[in-house]
C-alpha cells in the first residue's frame, strides 16, 4: 500500500472555463506526515536505453521503453525510504500529469477484482508514464494498458492535460478504470473518493474504460441503481470518513465557484461535472488549494466556533508537500505555453512560483533539497515561512496576505514579460531563454522571501508573553 495514500485534493478545468483559455489541472500533494522533503527538477530526453523499473515500496517491476521526453517531476528527497513518487509535471510534449488523488474502492467490487499487491503504484505510476504519452488521451489510454498488464495496488486518480483536453481518470480496483474528459465548459474538484458519476458507453469521445467493465459489474451485481451506470455508486464509498473528510473539501471549492448554489457539506450527491459563470484563473485554483474553509464557521483557525471548527479535515495542511497548478496557454506560442505554479511550502501561506515547462533545468535551490532543514532550498525557505505565519496566525495572516497578493502581482508581471520576449525567439532559442527565466524569478523570490520571513521574526520578537510594563514611577 501507498505511503503517500491519504489526502490530496484536485482541481481540474477546462479551456472554455479559463480566464484565458488554458487548460488546467491543479493538486495538492499530501502526505502521512507533515515533513516528507521534496525537489522539484527535470529529467533528460532519453534514446536508444535498455532499463527496468523496479519499485523499492512494493516491488513492481516492468521493462522502460528504449526512448522517452524530457520531463519535469517532483519527487521524493529520501527515494530509498520512501520511493520515488514523481507526482507532477509536464514532458517535452506540452503534455501534463498529476498523479495521484488517492481514491477507495468499495468492499462489493474489490472482493470480485482485488488489488494487485505488486501492481503499478502511485510511486512509479508519474515515470512511467508521462515520459511516453503525446496527448492526454494518450495518457488514458496508455495508462489504462499498464494497468491491464500489471494491475493496480491501490486506488488512484490521474489528471491528465494538453492544450485541448482535460481528462480525470479513476482506478478503483486491481484491473478496472474509468477515465472522463471534463467538458470545455466545465470544471471538477475531487477529494480522496470516487468522483466520477454517469458513465456513457457510446461516447468514446468523452469516456474511456477498462475492457470488459459493463459485463464485470453485471456478473458480480455490482450496479445498485435500477437505471445508468454510475461509476461513483458502484465502485466508490459513501460512509461517515468521507463525510468528514472528503466529501466538505468538494463542497468548499464548488461553494467558490458557485456561491449562488446551496448544497451541504457533508451531501453524498455533489456533482462531478460543474459549470459556472464565472472564468476560473489561476488564482482562483490557488485560492481554494490553499483554503481551510475561508470566512466559514468551520474554519479551524477561527478563533470561534470551537465545536465545528474541527469538524470537517481543511484543503490546505501541514501535510501538503507540494501544490500545483499545470498551466497550458492557448493564447501564446505552444514553446511557451506549459507553465507549472509551484508551492513548496504550506499552500494557506506560500506562494506558487511560476516555472515554463520548456525548460532544461531547474534551479539547485529547487533540485536539490536535504532531508533537513537549511537556509538555501526552496522546500525548507517556504516550509519556514508557514511555520512562521501559522505561528502567530491573528497577528500575522494579514501581512502575509498582503506579501501574498503583492508576490502574485510580480510573478503574473515576470510570466507575461518572458513570453512576450520568448515568442521574438526562434525554436531553439527559447528553452535556453525559459530554463534562464526560471533561474531568475527562483533568484528573485527567495530575495523577497527570505526579507519578508526576517520580518515576521522581528515582529515576533516583540510578542513574547515573557514581557512586563513597568510603571514610569516605580
Amino acid at each position: 500500500m501507498s505511503k503517500h495514500l491519504s489526502a490530496c485534493t484536485s482541481i481540474l478545468v477546462g479551456k472554455d472555463a479559463t480566464i484565458d483559455g488554458s487548460t488546467m489541472i491543479a493538486r495538492n500533494d499530501d502526505t502521512f506526515l507533515p515533513l516528507t522533503p521534496q525537489r522539484f527538477c527535470v529529467e533528460p530526453a532519453v534514446t536508444n536505453r535498455k532499463a527496468t523499473w523496479v519499485s523499492n515500496q512494493n516491488g513492481f517491476t516492468a521493462p522502460m521503453p528504449a526512448s522517452g521526453y524530457r520531463y519535469s517531476m517532483t519527487p521524493n528527497v529520501e527515494v530509498d525510504k520512501e520511493g520515488v513518487y514523481a507526482e507532477s509535471g509536464f514532458n517535452e510534449k506540452n503534455v501534463a500529469m498529476s498523479a495521484t488523488e488517492s481514491v477507495y474502492g468499495n468492499e462489493r467490487a474489490l472482493a470480485f477484482d482485488p488489488l494487485v499487491k505488486n501492481g503499478l503504484a502511485e510511486d512509479s505510476l508519474q515515470s512511467m508514464v508521462l515520459p511516453f504519452i503525446d496527448s492526454a488521451r494518450d495518457g488514458v489510454h496508455y495508462l489504462g494498458e499498464l494497468i491491464k498488464k500489471y494491475g493496480s495496488p491501490e486506488g488512484n486518480g490521474v489528471l491528465f492535460s494538453d492544450k485541448d483536453e482535460v481528462w480525470y481518470m479513476e482506478i478503483v480496483t486491481g484491473h478496472h478504470w474509468v477515465a472522463q474528459r471534463i467538458p470545455d465548459d466545465a470544471y471538477a474538484v475531487c477529494a480522496n473518493q470516487v468522483a466520477i458519476q454517469d458513465v456513457d458507453f457510446n461516447d468514446p469521445d468523452n469516456f474511456m474504460y477498462s475492457d470488459g467493465i459493463q459485463e464485470f459489474v453485471s456478473n458480480n451485481n455490482l450496479n445498485t441503481d435500477k437505471n445508468g451506470f454510475n461509476f461513483r455508486h458502484i465502485f466508490g464509498t459513501d460512509n461517515e470518513k468521507d463525510r468528514h473528510y472528503n466529501t466538505p473539501r468538494v463542497w468548499f471549492g464548488q461553494k467558490y465557484f458557485n456561491p449562488e448554489i446551496k448544497q451541504s457539506p457533508t451531501s453524498s450527491d455533489l456533482p462531478f461535472i460543474c459549470r459556472t459563470n464565472k472564468k476560473i484563473s489561476v488564482e482562483d485554483i490557488e485560492c481554494v488549494l490553499g483554503s481551510h474553509y475561508n470566512e466559514t464557521e468551520y474554519d479551524p483557525l477561527n478563533s470561534k466556533n470551537d465545536d465545528k471548527k474541527l469538524k470537517f479535515r481543511p484543503i490546505s495542511m501541514n501535510r501538503t508537500q507540494n501544490s500545483h497548478v499545470l498551466q497550458i496557454r492557448n493564447d501564446v506560442n505552444e514553446n511557451c505555453s506549459a507553465i507549472m505554479w509551484l508551492c513548496f511550502g504550506v499552500p494557506a501561506f506560500a506562494p506558487f512560483v511560476p516555472f515554463f515547462g520548456n525548460a532544461n533545468d531547474t534551479d539547485a535551490s529547487y533540485s536539490n533539497t536535504p532531508v533537513h532543514l537549511d537556509d538555501k532550498s526552496a522546500y525548507w525557505m517556504y516550509r519556514k515561512l508557514s511555520m512562521l505565519v501559522e505561528s502567530h496566525y491573528a497577528e500575522f495572516i494579514q501581512d502575509d496576505i498582503d506579501f501574498l497578493t503583492d508576490v502574485k502581482e510580480k510573478l503574473r508581471r515576470h510570466v507575461d514579460n518572458s513570453i512576450k520576449h520568448a515568442q521574438q525567439l526562434n525554436d531553439d532559442e527559447v528553452t535556453e531563454y525559459l530554463t534562464a527565466q526560471n533561474h531568475v524569478i527562483t533568484a528573485e523570490m527567495k530575495n523577497i522571501t527570505n526579507k519578508f520571513s526576517n520580518r515576521l521574526i522581528e515582529k515576533g520578537l516583540t510578542l513574547s508573553k515573557l514581557t512586563f510594563n513597568m510603571d514610569e514611577n516605580l
